[in-house]
């Protein structure tokens, strides 16, 4: 079974939970912490990528957060798999193959398998997992919106 990085697999569970619960207020890492389970630590690091790359707003204060920079139909799991991509790349996190073999043969089928799963995914919206949390998810609970119908 073919892993994918820790970081991802958090930033991808944090911009769910991001885009299921911000209404209306921000969501507080704290939060997410804690109903996702994600390591304060990885957790801030990922935000701050997604920050930069414009795929979260974080908002300042005591009652400040991330929210979506874009609306959930609009972000796709392919773009924050990339973000994350791109920092592990630049910060060295990435295999380069030293043999002939390595180059030639297994570098492009890895690069093809990529290719193929980066298509998978970003024809998966955050609207799409979003759904599928309230279908299939007893634990994801969002906010409740305030209803001022008299």
């Amino acid at each position: 079974m073919l892993h994918l990085p820790k970081k991802m697999l958090y930033a991808l569970e944090a911009v769910v939970d991001i885009a299921f619960n911000a209404r209306p207020d921000p969501v507080q890492s704290k939060e997410i912490t804690r109903r996702q389970g994600i390591p304060q630590r990885y957790l801030e690091q990922v935000m701050q990528q997604l920050v930069h790359a414009g795929i979260l707003k974080g908002v300042r204060g005591p009652r400040g957060g991330y929210r979506l920079a874009r609306e959930r139909r609009r972000i796709t799991a392919g773009d924050i798999v990339r973000v994350i991509s791109a920092a592990d790349e630049a910060d060295g996190d990435i295999q380069i193959f030293s043999s002939e073999i390595g180059q030639k043969v297994v570098g492009p089928l890895w690069m093809d398998a990529q290719d193929a799963l980066l298509k998978q995914l970003d024809s998966v919206t955050l609207e799409d997992l979003c759904r599928k949390a309230e279908e299939d998810c007893s634990d994801a609970n969002p906010a409740p919106t305030s209803d001022f119908s008299i």
